[in-house]
């Protein structure tokens, strides 16, 4: 069981008159949101504050995964784009795949995110790894995001570094990068950011800050 999936957390009474299709995107895509927002992305304050009730009156009581679809810009660069998919399989395979790409390339994004109710098959993620030259995809389970990681209470603080910080951080404590400790790529909290090799991450714990590399 991964970090992700070890946390619950009590509902809102608003879920309690949805679907339980309905709670569950509701929490997703909140948790969605916060993410895309953390990650330096514009998300309206009514969508990261949204509550349920406002969710059932835009989507319904028991609404679609198609109707999750979201679109966002960077704060610094809106030419920076990207695109979350919800598809409805299972189990997601290539099919769905080119068709996200396809949608990609009409909106001229280069990268996006799936939300899969369990998992992909191997042929998607052999899919996923050839076209990352032009399209990068990540993907997360429901599962992985019914709760934001990153407010647990045993999660410690993260702040992804611009490379401006990066350098100030490498010159103030006369360190190369690769004198830096290591995330792993599949970390949970480096998935959630989405933190690639190169990316540094300032890490507080008990008011002590530890810096970190990405993706190493």
């Amino acid at each position: 069981m991964s970090a992700m999936e070890g946390l619950a957390a009590t509902p809102p009474a608003g879920q309690q008159q949805m679907r339980p299709n309905g709670a569950r995107l509701y929490r997703i895509r909140k948790t969605c949101l916060k993410m895309l927002s953390k990650r330096g992305y514009t998300v309206a304050d009514e969508e990261l504050n949204g509550t349920a009730a406002a969710f059932v009156t835009k989507f319904g009581e028991d609404p679609g995964r198609d109707q999750m679809m979201l679109f966002v810009e960077r704060t610094d660069d809106p030419s920076d784009q990207l695109m979350v998919f919800f598809p409805e399989e299972e189990k997601v395979g290539v099919k769905p795949i080119k068709s996200f790409c396809d949608q990609m390339q009409q909106n001229n994004v280069s990268r996006a995110i799936m939300v899969v109710k369990h998992s992909i098959t191997p042929f998607a993620k052999q899919a996923i790894q050839e076209m990352a030259e032009n399209y990068k995809i990540e993907y997360f389970r429901d599962s992985e995001l019914l709760v934001d990681i990153t407010e647990h209470r045993l999660v410690p603080t993260h702040n992804v570094l611009d490379n401006v910080q990066k350098a100030e951080l490498l010159k103030r404590y006369r360190l190369r990068e690769g004198q830096l400790p290591r995330i792993q790529k599949d970390d949970p909290v480096a998935r959630y950011y989405g933190l690639e090799k190169g990316q540094v991450v300032k890490i507080i714990r008990n008011s002590e800050t530890a810096g970190g590399g990405g993706g190493g």
